[in-house]
C-alpha cells in the first residue's frame, strides 16, 4: 500500500504538469486508454474472457461509477494545476470522513456519535486548512473539495456494487467505462505533444498500470481497512513532489489542517472496525 500511494503521488505530479501544458481532458483520456488495455489484458488473464468479467445485473450502475470517477479525476487535476499538489491534497484526505457521513444514507449502516464527532471536527480541519492563506481561500478550494465528494460517492456505489458484482467486475467497468467516456470528450479538445511529453504522457500511463496493479496485489493479501490508513501517506509523498519540483509552499495552516483531517479519519476508520467486529 505504501507503494500504491508513493506510485499515485508520482502520477499526480505528471498530470498536473501536463495538464499545466494540455488540455486536462486530452491528458486524462490518453491515460485512460493505457487503463482500459490493461483491464482487458487482466481479465483474459486471470479470469479467462473479458465477457466473463464484464457479466454484471446492474450495468446502470457500473456506468455511473465510472463516468463519476473520471470526472472527479478531471476536478482533482484541475486543483493540481491551480493549487498545487500539497494544498489539494490536504483538501481531498476528507474523502474517507465524507463516506463516514453518508454511509447510513447510501448504505444504511450506522454511524454513532463518535464517528460523527470525528467527522465534525476533521471538517474543521478543513476550515483551518482554508482560513490562513488566500490562495487556498479561494474558490479554486472547491475543486478538491468537489473531487473528495465525487470520490466518496464513487467509493460508496463501489461498496454497494460489491453486494452483487465482485471487485474484479466492478475494476473492469472502471476502466472500460473511463475510456469511453474520456474518448467522448477529450477527442474534441486533442493538441499536439512534443516529444518530451509523449515520454511523459508514457511515464505517466505506466505509472496509472503500475499503480493499479499495486492496489489489486494489496487488497489480494490484506484487508482494505486494515491497509487503508497507509493511503494518507499519498498526502506525504504528493507534497514532498510539489515542494521539491513545483516549488509548492508548505503553510502551517495547510500542515496543521492536514493533521487534524487525518487522525480525525483514521479514528472513523478505527471505529468502522470496532463496529463490524462488535
Amino acid at each position: 500500500m505504501i507503494a500504491t500511494t508513493f506510485v499515485f503521488a508520482v502520477q499526480d505530479g505528471v498530470s498536473r504538469h501536463l495538464a499545466g501544458e494540455y488540455n486536462v481532458y486530452m491528458v486524462v483520456m490518453i491515460r485512460y486508454w493505457f487503463f482500459a488495455l490493461f483491464v482487458i489484458a487482466w481479465a483474459r488473464m486471470q479470469h479467462g474472457s473479458v465477457r466473463k468479467l464484464a457479466a454484471t445485473s446492474q450495468p446502470f450502475l457500473q456506468i455511473f461509477r465510472g463516468l463519476l470517477l473520471i470526472a472527479e479525476i478531471c476536478v482533482m487535476v484541475l486543483g493540481f494545476v491551480y493549487l498545487g499538489l500539497i494544498e489539494s491534497y490536504a483538501i481531498f484526505i476528507t474523502y474517507p470522513l465524507i463516506i463516514a457521513a453518508l454511509s447510513g444514507v447510501i448504505l444504511g449502516e450506522r454511524v454513532g456519535w463518535r464517528r460523527w464527532a470525528a467527522i465534525c471536527v476533521g471538517f474543521l480541519g478543513v476550515l483551518v486548512i482554508l482560513q490562513p492563506g488566500f490562495r487556498v481561500f479561494s474558490p479554486y478550494a472547491l475543486l478538491p473539495m468537489g473531487s473528495a465528494l465525487m470520490f466518496a460517492l464513487y467509493g460508496l456505489l463501489t461498496r454497494f456494487a460489491a453486494r452483487k458484482d465482485s471487485a474484479a467486475t466492478s475494476f473492469f467497468w472502471t476502466g472500460i467505462i473511463g475510456a469511453i467516456g474520456m474518448t467522448a470528450v477529450g477527442m474534441f479538445h486533442w493538441q499536439p505533444m512534443t516529444s518530451a511529453d509523449w515520454g511523459w504522457m508514457g511515464f505517466l500511463s505506466i505509472m496509472g498500470v503500475l499503480g493499479h496493479f499495486l492496489l489489486i496485489k494489496c487488497y489480494a493479501v490484506a484487508e482494505a481497512s486494515t491497509v487503508q490508513p497507509f493511503a494518507y501517506l499519498q498526502l506525504v509523498f504528493g507534497g514532498a513532489l510539489g515542494w521539491m519540483i513545483f516549488s509548492d509552499n508548505l503553510r502551517w495552516g495547510t500542515a496543521i489542517g492536514g493533521a487534524i483531517v487525518i487522525a480525525a479519519g483514521l479514528f472513523t476508520l478505527w471505529r468502522e472496525r470496532a463496529a463490524a467486529k462488535s
